[in-house]
């Protein structure tokens, strides 16, 4: 299950970001390498939900995950959607190449790359390169980033997406721009619906779900 897993879902954020235009990201695209990651994502995030109050018990089931591209660069951006018993999980990541000072209490754990070395995995709802991600997303500003796959250094293919995810407006009819003020919201239990001016809707396997807000 290990390699399966390795295969699909190793990471490494995108060398340069996307360009932009007239304040939209444009052209950024998630590299994923074929790779061996130690543990697995799906064990890493397994363990850490362990400890979390608020998570129950699995067996957990991956459904899918989308990215998002940080411009800069430095720091992977994927959300994971999962199931756990019969909980429904949403759970942001930022792969990082170094620790984030400060931000010990959110450490999901560390994984071995066996391309990018060691990752520092943290939990994207406390992560502010995440948060601008969903920020610009919730702005119309930025979309989920196409999927590369890389081997040797050279792009062998792009990868279909299995979540894909919309925007669109909530209850507060979508005045205000998301850049001058509000708070984003990302619920980890997706046993209701957040509540905002914009959503972010993601869907899969003929499922759907709001996994973002600007409140």
């Amino acid at each position: 299950m290990g390699r399966r897993w390795t295969e699909r879902l190793g990471e490494s954020p995108p060398e340069g970001g996307g360009a932009a235009e007239g304040g939209r990201i444009l052209g950024a695209m998630a590299i994923i390498h074929k790779a061996t990651l130690t543990p697995d994502k799906p064990t890493l995030i397994g363990a850490w939900l362990d400890g979390r109050s608020w998570a129950g018990h699995g067996p957990d089931e991956v459904l899918g995950t989308y990215r998002f591209d940080d411009p800069d660069g430095e720091v992977g951006v994927e959300a994971f959607l999962l199931r756990r018993g019969e909980r429904l999980f949403h759970i942001p990541l930022t792969y990082r190449a170094a620790p984030l000072a400060g931000h010990e209490a959110h450490l999901v754990g560390t994984l071995e790359h066996s391309v990018l070395g060691p990752r520092w995995v943290y939990d994207g709802t406390e992560d502010e390169v995440a948060l601008g991600c969903f920020r610009r997303a919730l702005g119309g500003e930025q979309e989920q980033a196409p999927l590369e796959i890389w081997e040797d250094g050279r792009v062998v293919g792009h990868r279909p997406q299995r979540v894909l995810i919309s925007r669109e407006p909530g209850d507060g009819e979508g005045e205000g721009a998301p850049s001058e003020g509000g708070r984003v919201r990302l619920p980890r239990v997706l046993d209701g619906a957040p509540q905002g001016a914009w959503l972010l809707r993601a869907r899969w396997e003929g499922q759907e779900r709001v996994v973002a807000a600007l409140t």
